[in-house]
């Protein structure tokens, strides 16, 4: 596939990375030279340097014959007019666009239309954060909770604790000590080394464990894997910008919440808008102000500003005056690694969260989902199955007769509203939407395949 990428920011940076490996022919347009020429060292990619949105770069770029253009520059205008240009000269079949301003999202079913600005994909990370964030405060003791087939179900990462039921345990006494729950672990990194998982692993204490299970029955299997921590009830979010004031609007009705803004001007703002959030104006490195605000009896801390270093100072400062989990957005994948399981307990990545988004676009095949799993070395995939025995790899066959890659696992089997955990007996039929675990992301060509019709793709 020929995909122009605008912008070698973090996300198109990391968005190249993943398609580079996969076999696409890829073009990134910039305006910073330096960042192409280190894109372009470690990458086998075409770089452009110029103005995204101007026609001769889009030219120049390739556009004439681009099979998708996805425009991820810090500007919303640039990625908006890009689009409007590939569209009006070169008919390009698919557009994606990143846009963050709220303002645009607010009319977004009126401007993004093929009649006013051709957008075929609306990518908005700050909304996809925010969901992100609200699941976990949803599970608490989750370290990442992703939907499949509309939240039907749901694949949930955990860490297993000393004392937990299944902890010490081969993983097929879970099914006999829960009979009434079907569920499957699709992985487990133990150490940073990804293991897959079969009836006679043994789950050991600190374990990352990945299970999937209809959305109803997440909570009892994790009481499973580690001590059921209480349901949160009281958070302080520490930065009103777009994610910060999002979240509050989002959780407001559910929860106490309390959000820190250095700025008066967007305290005000923040009051008027938000009906049930108490705003308070101030640093959330204050000591005092977070032990005036009982930061000890707090369940979640969110550290959401736009500063790395701010937010992983007062992550730290309100883990140590007793918060109970903090979650800290952190925009250097660098630090990712570094932070979190310390004193973090989880480290939210805008750009790992943007990114699964944009795959699910990109992937060949019916691809109704794609989530980007353990910082990007792992990758979770919902594809629909079309076709039958004979023009499909996987309708009509049992799974165990699925020649799946190496290091690839069927978790569950969406089937119109039925969650069916995978077991080797199970039957693939056509509009079966199949979630795939995938612990070696050079294998997701020949997983792409597999869901391939006949000689075309959908």
């Amino acid at each position: 596939m020929k995909i122009i990428i605008l912008g070698a920011g973090q996300v198109g940076g990391t968005l190249a990375e993943n398609l580079a490996s996969e076999a696409n022919d890829i073009t990134i347009v910039d305006t910073d030279i330096s960042r192409l020429r280190e894109l372009q060292d470690r990458l086998d990619i075409r770089t452009v340097e110029g103005k995204a949105s101007h026609p001769s770069i889009l030219e120049q770029a390739g556009a004439r014959d681009a099979d998708m253009l996805i425009a991820v520059t810090n500007s919303d205008e640039v990625n908006m007019i890009a689009c409007q240009i590939a569209q009006s000269l070169y008919n390009t079949p698919t557009k994606i666009a990143r846009v963050r301003e709220h303002d645009y999202l607010l009319k977004d079913k009126a401007i993004f239309t093929d009649k006013s600005i051709p957008i075929d994909v609306l990518i908005s990370p700050e909304e996809l954060v925010t969901k992100h964030i609200r699941r976990l405060i949803e599970h608490p003791g989750a370290l990442q909770v992703l939907d499949f087939a509309d939240g039907i179900a749901q694949l949930v990462a955990v860490k297993a604790y000393y004392g937990g039921p299944l902890v010490g345990r081969e993983i097929s006494y879970l099914r006999s000590h829960m009979p009434s729950i079907d569920t499957r672990v699709a992985a487990i990194f133990r150490k940073d080394r990804p293991i897959i998982p079969k009836g006679d692993t043994v789950i050991e204490a600190d374990d990352e464990v990945f299970f999937i299970a209809a959305k109803k029955d997440i909570r009892a299997v994790m009481s499973e894997l580690r001590r059921l921590d209480r349901p949160y009830k009281r958070i302080i979010i520490a930065g009103g910008g777009n994610i910060g004031a999002r979240l509050a609007q989002n959780i407001e009705d559910k929860y106490q919440v309390k959000i820190i803004e250095r700025d008066i001007r967007r305290c005000n703002n923040l009051a008027k808008t938000l009906d049930k959030t108490i705003v308070l104006q101030g640093s959330a490195s204050d000591k005092e102000l977070l032990l005036e605000e009982n930061i000890e009896d707090t369940d979640v801390f969110c550290a959401l500003t736009n500063d790395d270093e701010a937010n992983i100072m007062a992550s730290m400062l309100a883990k140590r005056l007793g918060a109970r989990t903090v979650m800290t957005l952190i925009n250097n994948p660098a630090y990712v690694d570094l932070v979190q399981g310390g004193v973090i307990d989880i480290a939210i990545s805008p750009q790992q969260t943007t990114i699964g988004s944009l795959l699910t676009h990109v992937r060949r095949g019916d691809v109704a989902a794609v989530h980007s799993l353990r910082r990007g070395a792992a990758e979770a995939i919902e594809a629909v199955a079309h076709g039958d025995k004979r023009s499909s790899k996987v309708v009509g066959k049992t799974i165990e007769e699925i020649d799946l890659p190496a290091g690839t696992t069927i978790g569950a089997i969406v089937r119109k509203d039925e969650v069916l955990i995978a077991h080797d007996d199970i039957i693939v039929e056509n509009d079966d939407h199949v979630i795939l675990f995938l612990v070696d992301k050079r294998k997701i060509s020949e997983v792409e395949r597999l869901f391939q019709v006949g000689l075309g793709f959908f």
